[in-house]
């Protein structure tokens, strides 16, 4: 703290517990005395300063404690446990936060009550460091939990098939091994805050009503709530209230005869507030494609200028509130509701999932529309079924020491053709088609506490960044250039063609030939009869990649998780096994330690 002791003099208190003070307030960060001083301004509100300085009883019972326990690949879900920690520590509960990376089988020796919070990533998979955790709930070591309670709190994505399973399957699994659901699991989609922040109230409760402190939980949340129990963001902008960023400039990437589009664009934050660490990402708020707008609309047969209440019109919700080209379950259940449509009942069914799958893959809501026409339906009820136009992530490309008051990104355009119409990205084709520089964009920051550099500067770092994957690898090598740091850097990038798309060639020969990136792989799968990916260059490199982790080195993955993630992943344990001589579970857990320590993260989607 910059500032000096607060209670020399004219002070009420005495000179012990000014010391006191003194010595715990000089140990808070910005945010933590935001916390306290929300917390203090409550108390005066709430007349609860002016209280004897005698002990208040609770509860008649001892204070519960509840651990928070999260599994979190970006940082959603750690944020929500942070936040439940927050509003229980204010329901007058001890509070314990734990990273299912760093839980065993012995730390649920002391722990009775759970808020789970965990995410679901790709087909169905736990985040990479909640990998352990996972295998240990359904292995042969699981522990028995009778006497403990627990609810979960789910975060995915609808649009993908097995959406939330990481956290149906925990919540199924902590009462098959002897636990108590206390509160029914909550399933949240892209658009989570009011669905988490309702669950953690109503779970806190119920834990208020088991421990006997109800009226005294009721009137600290209160509390919580007007006094600011959650750290305030140094920024006024955020998800709900984002920042109007003037696009300062934006180039294609790709040079001439390449069959691909990737935009380097440049925002500015000056005057926002905003602050971003390499390894965040940036937070886009689009506007759907007018014409397939006007489209949808023209199939459904409604009037664009149909009011839905609230002086809203029906196009302008389209084009800005609602999600109208992702298929999503919920919404297709909705459909085969008011269409009756049999054939899509079956393709609900359990027994055609695969046949679903197949079905849906390149198609958008309007092939719905048009496959199974609903007559006179209501422009609300159609609505209703929509989810909330979500924001579009972007690794940010940029260091904010290298560049201040700028963000940068590197944006794939999305353009093809499937079953007769041509299909446009949301996000990308508004970037690319209908912003142009001078314009303003909504953004806000999107924290990722596991993608970050090495706090010690010099520990070597292997990055691997495909195609746009690339993007939080140039932050790197700019902030690690920016801030003089000593590690070595190996970079393996791959694309389609050399000569037309080696992104950002000339930064990072520069970089090599500066010798501030030491290493530089390359794989261009169309430039020979051959393809070759990123994971060949890993293999035929495997003895000094090995070398490389043996030193300490942190091993970082950068883009499409479908595929290439996978294969970079069954790479890394190919090199392990083969060049530390061990058999491919051994390989497995070497890997698994490196996640562990977060010498092994990846940023993929």
């Amino acid at each position: 703290m910059s500032q000096g002791p607060l209670l020399d003099t004219n002070s009420p208190l005495n000179a012990d517990q000014a010391r006191q003070l003194n010595e715990a307030l000089a140990t808070l960060n910005a945010n933590q005395m935001t916390w306290l001083s929300g917390y203090l301004a409550g108390m005066n509100a709430s007349g609860a300063a002016a209280a004897p300085s005698t002990p208040v009883e609770t509860s008649s019972t001892a204070v519960t404690e509840i651990t928070v326990l999260y599994g979190s690949q970006t940082g959603n879900a750690e944020g929500v446990a942070e936040l439940a920690a927050d509003r229980a520590r204010a329901h007058g509960f001890n509070v314990r936060v734990a990273d299912m990376a760093d839980f065993d089988k012995k730390d649920f020796k002391n722990v009775t009550n759970f808020m789970i919070v965990v995410s679901t990533q790709g087909e169905g998979e736990p985040p990479d460091t909640a990998q352990g955790f996972y295998e240990l709930m359904y292995g042969r070591k699981a522990p028995k939990l009778d006497g403990v309670h627990f609810s979960v709190l789910a975060l995915g994505d609808s649009s993908y098939e097995h959406f939330c399973q990481v956290g149906k399957n925990l919540d199924a699994r902590f009462a098959e091994l002897g636990a108590e659901r206390i509160f029914d699991r909550q399933d949240c989609d892209v658009d989570y805050d009011e669905p988490a922040e309702a669950w953690i109230e109503s779970v806190l409760d119920r834990y208020a009503e088991l421990s006997g402190a109800g009226s005294n939980a009721a009137a600290n949340a209160g509390m919580a709530m007007s006094g600011g129990a959650v750290p305030a963001e140094t920024s006024q902008y955020s998800k709900k209230n984002p920042f109007q960023a003037e696009v300062l400039d934006a180039v294609v990437l790709n040079g001439r005869g390449s069959d691909k589009e990737t935009r380097h664009i440049e925002l500015s934050l000056e005057g926002s507030g905003l602050t971003y660490e390499p390894g965040d990402a940036l937070g886009v708020v689009p506007q759907n494609d007018p014409a397939y707008v006007d489209s949808l609309i023209e199939t459904l047969r409604m009037d664009a200028g149909h009011d839905l209440g609230e002086g809203k019109r029906l196009r302008d919700a389209l084009l800005s509130e609602f999600e109208v080209t992702t298929l999503t379950r919920p919404f297709l259940e909705h459909w085969a509701e008011v269409s009756d449509a049999a054939e899509l009942r079956r393709l609900l069914g359990e027994d055609a999932r695969d046949e679903l799958r197949d079905w849906l893959y390149g198609r958008h809501i309007i092939d719905v529309l048009e496959h199974f026409p609903v007559e006179g339906l209501d422009a609300q009820e159609f609505t209703r079924a929509l989810r909330k136009l979500p924001p579009r992530l972007y690794s940010i490309a940029s260091s904010l020491n290298a560049n201040p008051d700028e963000v940068h990104l590197t944006v794939g355009i999305v353009r093809y053709e499937a079953h007769g119409r041509l299909r446009n990205g949301v996000t990308s084709t508004y970037l690319a088609d209908r912003i142009q520089p001078g314009d303003n964009v909504p953004i806000y920051i999107d924290r990722n506490k596991n993608f970050k550099l090495p706090f010690d500067s010099n520990a070597p770092i292997i990055m691997v960044g495909p195609g746009t994957g690339v993007a939080p690898f140039r932050a790197f090598m700019q902030e690690r250039e920016e801030m003089g740091a000593e590690g070595k850097n190996w970079l393996f990038f791959g694309d389609r063609r050399f000569r037309s798309d080696f992104l950002y060639q000339t930064e990072w020969l520069n970089w090599r030939e500066k010798g501030l990136l030491n290493r530089l792989d390359v794989a261009f799968s169309r430039d020979q009869q051959e393809k070759v990916y990123v994971q060949d260059r890993m293999r035929e490199n495997a003895h000094d990649i090995y070398a490389w982790l043996e030193e300490g080195a942190h091993f970082y993955v950068c883009g499409d998780g479908e595929r290439m993630a996978a294969d970079v992943h069954q790479a890394l344990i190919d090199v392990v096994r083969e060049q530390g001589g061990r058999s491919e579970d051994a390989a497995a857990d070497y890997i698994r330690d490196l996640q562990k320590a977060k010498r092994y993260q990846r940023d993929v989607y």
